[in-house]
């Protein structure tokens, strides 16, 4: 076959996935990112077994791996800093093949990146709009106009290429609850075990980075758009700093003006992931709670796929409906289970909260890693 062409609208995880994986196998792509350059200004990311599988395929799980940590165990405190379950890092690799690495954004953006030509990044691109005019999709942008063989829309939650040839499907929605995202300034003595801390309406994570450096989260049931009070790190002392430790060793250590607070929407499930030769593609497609931080670990199994079902055809549209046959009914319930765990996570009601607790703490640990084989033991399309 002619070489194809691939246009990708937004320079996420998801997008520069994509293009790696379409670029590997031969085509022209071209990634369009609205923002001035390819960074990312958040914190830590979770990339869990299925995550490192799909940068297998990619040829990048060493080079990530590299970027990140492996913590020996992990899991789920309550608000008097009790275990109710753990997890062995080591049993992860063992049962699904790769261990749990949590690496900072902006060093996997740039990994990603770092994997493309660099004629193909597009920053400081933004679309303006997307049709098809019966011969080849055309994507109209600052740069001026494309016309690929094949869009893929990996530009968020808020799509523009969703919300251009997807016009009747419903909006985001509010979840109940909003998050903020930190990093710590490297500490002389880490935890040795990172966990979740769920409390009555409101939890409390953190994680190991390289560097001596921990990534922290923290969430709160909230209305959409509440104000905080002085500042947000003045907002997380005022709810968190009472918490066990080592939660406020923790906020000692992060500088005021890096805290990041985000009110956490998610999708309605749609009905199709593609338009004719346009494929919708992580939170485009199915943007989600982060509880089983699975958003970005999703998006690199969608560009994966996506590759894999274009692979020996030369008919996009029909390959495309593949890709939505394989990818919209796991997605769409990895959604629905991490919205079950954080309403779980956030309930308040000390009734509610005591029996979450003791059914968390009843639950044998070889029943938890059971329970998550379906979300954790996906390998890549030819693998199997």
């Amino acid at each position: 076959m002619p070489q194809r062409a691939a246009t990708i609208v937004g320079g996420g995880i998801g997008g520069l996935a994509a293009a790696i994986a379409l670029h590997r196998r031969g085509w022209r792509v071209e990634v369009l990112e609205r923002a001035p350059g390819f960074t990312e200004i958040g914190a830590g990311i979770s990339l869990w077994p299925n995550a490192l599988h799909a940068l297998e395929a990619l040829g990048l799980a060493d080079a990530v791996r590299a970027l990140g940590t492996v913590e020996a165990t992990g899991g789920v405190r309550d608000r008097q800093g009790r275990w109710l379950s753990r997890t062995d890092n080591a049993e992860l690799a063992r049962r699904f093949g790769h261990p749990l690495v949590v690496v900072h954004r902006a060093d996997l953006l740039r990994a990603l990146t770092e994997a493309l030509p660099g004629d193909s990044l597009r920053p400081d691109s933004e679309v303006s709009a997307v049709r098809d005019d019966g011969r080849c999709p055309v994507v109209g942008h600052r740069g001026g106009e494309s016309r690929p063989d094949l869009v893929v829309g990996a530009d968020g939650l808020r799509s523009a290429v969703r919300r251009t040839l997807w016009p009747d499907a419903a909006g985001s929605r509010y979840v109940g609850y909003t998050a903020w995202r930190m990093v710590t300034e490297p500490l002389a003595e880490t935890p040795a075990e990172g966990a979740a801390i769920w409390g009555r309406g409101a939890r409390f994570g953190y994680t190991a980075l390289p560097g001596g450096r921990m990534y922290c989260f923290a969430t709160a049931s909230l209305p959409a758009g509440a104000a905080s009070g002085p500042s947000e790190y003045a907002e997380l002392l005022r709810r968190f700093e009472p918490w066990p430790d080592p939660v406020p060793a923790l906020l000692a250590a992060v500088p005021a003006d890096t805290v990041l607070r985000h009110d956490l929407y998610d999708l309605p499930p749609l009905p199709s992931f593609v338009r004719g030769r346009v494929a919708l593609l992580g939170d485009a497609a199915h943007a989600m709670t982060p509880n089983l931080g699975q958003g970005a670990c999703q998006a690199l199994e969608d560009a994966v796929t996506l590759a894999h079902c274009l692979d020996g055809t030369p008919d996009v549209a029909a390959a495309l409906r593949s890709y939505d046959l394989l990818r919209r009914p796991r997605t769409q319930s990895i959604a629905r289970r991490s919205a079950r765990l954080g309403a779980v996570g956030q309930l308040s009601w000390p009734p509610a909260v005591l029996l979450r607790d003791t059914a968390a703490r009843l639950m044998p640990t070889r029943a938890t890693l059971r329970s998550m084989t379906p979300v954790l033991g996906w390998t890549a399309p030819g693998d199997r």
